[in-house]
C-alpha cells in the first residue's frame, strides 16, 4: 500500500520532531529517560504532531518553532497514556507491555508528571501567551474528561451526548489543540485558526469512534491490545450505548450486565449482541460524517499539498484497522 501524502509531505519534519523528543527527553535521573524513552519509542501514529505540523505548514509557516510543539505535544499525548494505562490497569499497549507492568504504577505515573512539566517548559520557549493559554485549557479539559469516563464506569444510562462530551474532552480536545497551536504560530487570522481547530476536533471525535468500533471488530495483534479493553474497564461506548438503545431486550441486557460486572468473560456474548443490531455499522457511520465535518472545516484554506493532505487524513481516520 503506498504512504499517505499526509506522511510523505512530512517526512523530513517528523525526523526533526523525533530528533527534538529525543532531546528533551533527557533528564540526569536515569529512572525518568527509561521510562519516557520506553513508551516514546513504542512509536505510535503520532498524529497528533502530524497535526500540529500540517496545520502551520497549511498557512505557510517553515519555522524551528513548530518541531518544538509538535514534540510538545506528542509528550502530552504520552503523559495520558502513562497515566491512563494506570488508571486502567492495562497490561498491553501498542502490542507490547504498558510501563506501568513493567515499571509499576508510581514510575509511570511521576514520569508521567515530568512529561507534563516539560511540555510546559518547551512551549514557554515560543514567548506566545495564546499558546500558553491553549495548551492550559488543553490539559485541563482532558483532566476533565478522564473524570468523566470514571464517574461512567459502568454505567448503562450513559447517553450519546454524554459519550460525545467525555471523547471530546478526553481525546479530541487534544487533536483540537495540536491543530489550533500550529495555525496560531503560523500567525493564522481568527478564521483560519478556528477552521483547523474545528477541523482537529471533529478529526479527534472521528478517531476515537473508530478506535471503540475495533475494540469490538479488530484483530489483537493488529491493533495492539487486547479486544474487549473497554468491556473489561466497563466503559459504555457508542457501540455498546447503540445496542443498549436499539438493540432487542435481550441483546440490551446482554450488554447492561457485561457492563455493569465490568467483565471480559461475556466479550463473544456482547459482540454477538453488537452485531445483531447493526451497532458497528452505526457507529462507524458517525464517524464518518465527524470526519466529513473536519473536511469541510477547512473549506476555505487555500488550496495545496498540505490542505490535500489534511482532507486525505480525516478520510484515512476511518478508514483504517488500527
Amino acid at each position: 500500500m503506498s504512504t499517505p501524502l499526509f506522511r510523505t509531505l512530512i517526512a523530513e519534519d517528523m525526523q526533526t520532531v523525533d530528533r527534538v523528543i529525543r532531546a528533551r527527553l533527557h533528564s540526569d535521573v536515569v529512572l525518568i529517560r527509561q521510562v519516557a524513552e520506553y513508551i516514546i519509542s513504542a512509536g505510535g501514529k503520532r498524529l497528533r504532531p502530524v497535526l500540529t505540523l500540517l496545520s502551520g505548514k497549511a498557512l505557510g509557516y517553515q519555522g524551528e518553532h513548530l518541531y518544538e510543539l509538535a514534540a510538545m505535544i506528542e509528550f502530552i499525548h504520552t503523559a495520558t497514556l502513562l497515566h491512563d494505562d494506570v488508571v486502567d490497569e492495562s497490561d498491553m499497549r501498542r502490542g507490547r507491555e504498558t510501563a506501568n507492568a513493567l515499571f509499576g504504577n508510581a514510575a509511570s505515573v511521576l514520569v508521567g508528571d515530568f512529561l507534563y512539566t516539560r511540555a510546559f517548559q518547551m512551549m514557554v520557549t515560543t514567548n506566545n501567551m495564546q499558546i500558553l493559554q491553549v495548551m492550559a485549557e488543553a490539559t485541563n479539559i482532558i483532566a476533565e474528561g478522564e473524570v468523566l469516563q470514571l464517574l461512567n464506569i459502568g454505567n448503562t444510562e450513559l447517553s450519546e451526548q454524554d459519550y460525545l462530551q467525555v471523547i471530546q474532552y478526553k481525546t479530541a480536545k487534544l487533536f483540537e489543540a495540536s491543530a489550533r497551536v500550529g495555525a496560531l504560530i503560523a500567525q493564522g487570522s481568527d478564521a483560519q485558526v478556528k477552521a483547523l481547530a474545528d477541523y482537529g476536533m471533529y478529526l479527534g471525535t472521528a478517531f476515537q469512534i473508530i478506535d471503540d468500533v475495533l475494540d469490538y471488530s479488530g484483530d489483537a495483534d493488529t491493533i495492539g491490545k487486547s479486544l474487549g479493553d473497554d468491556l473489561a474497564e466497563g466503559k459504555a461506548t457508542l457501540p455498546l450505548i447503540y445496542t443498549m438503545r436499539q438493540g432487542d431486550a435481550a441483546a440490551a441486557d446482554v450488554v447492561r450486565q457485561a457492563l455493569e460486572n465490568a467483565s471480559r468473560d461475556r466479550f463473544h456474548d456482547v459482540l454477538a449482541a453488537v452485531q445483531s443490531c447493526g451497532a458497528l455499522g452505526y457507529a462507524k457511520n458517525e464517524a464518518i460524517k465527524a470526519a466529513e465535518q473536519a473536511v469541510a472545516a477547512i473549506a476555505d484554506l487555500p488550496d495545496t499539498p498540505v490542505k490535500q493532505a489534511l482532507v486525505e487524513l480525516a478520510r484515512l481516520s476511518v478508514d483504517r484497522n488500527a
